[in-house]
C-alpha cells in the first residue's frame, strides 16, 4: 500500500448505537483468562470492500449502523462498561449504555489504495478514529465502529476492540454475526455463548505446568524498540520461499514441520542474529496459541467469544540459536506449541489467579501472532467479502512496537498464496535482517526482496 497517500476524512460526531430491544441488566465477570494484564488493551480491525452494483442505492453507514443495533440484541455484553472489583477482578456491567459508532467520508477511492493491500496501514488513525476517552481499558465503551464511504461507492469498515472481550476468532465470530443481520438474517447462524467461567482458575488454584511465558525478567536494556528513527518492511513467505527453509532440513526432517513452524523459527532466527543480543543472556519466542484447537481438546460450546488463548513460549540464548543449525529452533517451536493442553490452560488460570493477573514476559521476547485461519476478510455485509480485512499494524505499532510478528495471508501478484510478515527496526538492525534472510533465500530463489518505491516495502514476487 502506497505509505505516502493522502486524503481527507471527514467525521460526524460519533454516536452511541444500542441494542433495539432490551437486554438484561447485570454483572458478568470475565474468565481468569481474559481478565490477564497482557489482555488489557484495545485491538484493531479493518475491513476493505469494493462498490458491489447490486448494493446500488444502498448505504453501507445505514445498513450496519441499523444491524449493530439488532446485533446487539445478542451480543448485549459489549454494550456494557467493564469494572474492576477486588482482586483486580473485571466484570461487565450490562448496562447497555452502547457502542461507539462514526459515520465518515474520504475523498479517495479503493484503488488508489494500491494493488496489494496489507499492513501496515498509516492511515489507519483517520480511518479508526481514536474519539477522546474512549480507549482505557474500564468504564469506555468496548466496542468503537468506524464505517468510512469512499468517492467509488466502496467502503472501509474498522473496529476497536477492547481485548479482554474477545480473541480474534471471538471478535471475528461477533463480525460474521452483524454481516448476516446486514443482509437481512434475523439472527446469528451462530448463537454466542459467554460461559466464561468454563477458564477460571480451580478452587483451589494449582498451578501444574512449567509457565516460563509470566517469569519476571529484569529489564536491562530497554524491551520497547524507538519509534523515532524505525523503517518499516514487509516480508513474504510464499511456497518457493518455504520449500526453500525446508531444504535446509534433513531430508528425513522436512515433513515434520508446519509452514508456520518453518516460518516462525527461520524469522527468529535471523531476527535474532540482526538484533546483536547479548549472546548468553535468555530470549524468549512466544507463540499466540488458540485454544479452540481440537488439540488442547477444551470443552467450549460453540459460539463461545471469549478469550481462548495461551502464550506458548520458549526460552533460550542467541548463542545456541545461533550456532545451532534451525532444526534447533524448529523443535523449540514446536515443542512450546504441544505444551498447550487442557491442562496447561487450568494451569495458566491458576497462575494467573495466585500471582495477581501478571502480564507475559517482554523483555527479550519475540512474539509471535498467526492471523491466517483467522477469516476475517470472508466478512460479508452485503458488498461480498473483503478485498483485504484483518489486522491493520505492522511490526512498529501498538502498545509494543517492534516485539510482534504477524503472519498475515496474503497472495502475490502470481496468484501465490502465502503469509506476510510486517516488520519495524532500526535502519541499520533492518539492513543486517535483509542482509540475513537473503543469505538463504535470495541466493536460492533469486526473488526474495523487490522494493516497492512507493512504499519502502520489501516483499517477494509482488
Amino acid at each position: 500500500m502506497a505509505q505516502s497517500l493522502l486524503f481527507t476524512v471527514k467525521r460526524h460526531a460519533p454516536e452511541f448505537v444500542k441494542p433495539s430491544k432490551p437486554t438484561p441488566h447485570e454483572i458478568k465477570l470475565l474468565s481468569d483468562i481474559d481478565d490477564q494484564d497482557g489482555l488489557r488493551f484495545q485491538i484493531p480491525v479493518i475491513q476493505f470492500y469494493k462498490y458491489d452494483p447490486n448494493m446500488k442505492g444502498k448505504d453501507p453507514v445505514d445498513v450496519i449502523r441499523k444491524a449493530l443495533s439488532k446485533t446487539l440484541v445478542f451480543y448485549y455484553p459489549f454494550a456494557g462498561r467493564l469494572r474492576e472489583g477486588p482482586g483486580r477482578k473485571l466484570m461487565v456491567d450490562c448496562n447497555d449504555e452502547g457502542v461507539l459508532f462514526i459515520e465518515a467520508d474520504a475523498d479517495v477511492s479503493l484503488k488508489e489504495f494500491g494493488d496489494a493491500l496489507h499492513p501496515p496501514f498509516p492511515c489507519l488513525n483517520e480511518l479508526l478514529f481514536d474519539v477522546p476517552g474512549s480507549s482505557e481499558v474500564l468504564n469506555t465503551p468496548l466496542l468503537l465502529i468506524q464505517v468510512t464511504r469512499l468517492k467509488c461507492e466502496g467502503f472501509i469498515f474498522a473496529l476497536r476492540l477492547n481485548h479482554t472481550m474477545s480473541d480474534a476468532p471471538g471478535i471475528v465470530q461477533f463480525m460474521n454475526a452483524l454481516g448476516e443481520i446486514s443482509r437481512g438474517n434475523s439472527e446469528p447462524s451462530i448463537s454466542p455463548v459467554w460461559c466464561r467461567e468454563i477458564l477460571n482458575a480451580r478452587d483451589p488454584p494449582r498451578v501444574t505446568c512449567t509457565h516460563r511465558e509470566y517469569e519476571q525478567v529484569p529489564d536491562d536494556n530497554g524491551t520497547i524498540f524507538p519509534l523515532t528513527d524505525g523503517v518499516n518492511r514487509t516480508f513474504f513467505f510464499g511456497p518457493t520461499e518455504v520449500a526453500t527453509i525446508r531444504s535446509l532440513l534433513p531430508t528425513n526432517q522436512q515433513e515434520q514441520y508446519s509452514n508456520f513452524e518453518i516460518i516462525t523459527a527461520y524469522f527468529w532466527r535471523c531476527r535474532t542474529i540482526a538484533l546483536q543480543l547479548d549472546y548468553d543472556k535468555e530470549i524468549r519466542i512466544i507463540c499466540v496459541v488458540n485454544a479452540r484447537s481440537k488439540f488442547v481438546n477444551l470443552p467450549l460450546p460453540k459460539g463461545y467469544y471469549g478469550n481462548a488463548l495461551a502464550y506458548a513460549t520458549a526460552v533460550t540464548t542467541p548463542r545456541k540459536l545461533i550456532e545451532n543449525s534451525l532444526d534447533y529452533a524448529l523443535n523449540l517451536v514446536k515443542k512450546a506449541k504441544s505444551n498447550v493442553t487442557k491442562e496447561y490452560m487450568h494451569s495458566v488460570a491458576d497462575l494467573l489467579v495466585i500471582k495477581g493477573r501478571p502480564h507475559f514476559t517482554l523483555v527479550r521476547s519475540h512474539i509471535v501472532v498467526d492471523v491466517t485461519r483467522n477469516r476475517s476478510g470472508e466478512v460479508n455485509f452485503g458488498w461480498g467479502k473483503a478485498v483485504y480485512g484483518g489486522q491493520p499494524r505492522g511490526g512498529g505499532d501498538g502498545d509494543i512496537p517492534g516485539l510482534v510478528s504477524f503472519h498475515i495471508p496474503f497472495k502475490n501478484a502470481k496468484g501465490e498464496e502465502g503469509v506476510v510478515i510486517p516488520s519495524f527496526f532500526s535502519p541499520q538492525i533492518m539492513e543486517r535482517l535483509v542482509k540475513e534472510m537473503e543469505s538463504v533465500l535470495k541466493s536460492n530463489t533469486n526473488q526474495l526482496t523487490k522494493a516497492d518505491p512507493r512504499s519502502s516495502i520489501i516483499i517477494s514476487s509482488l
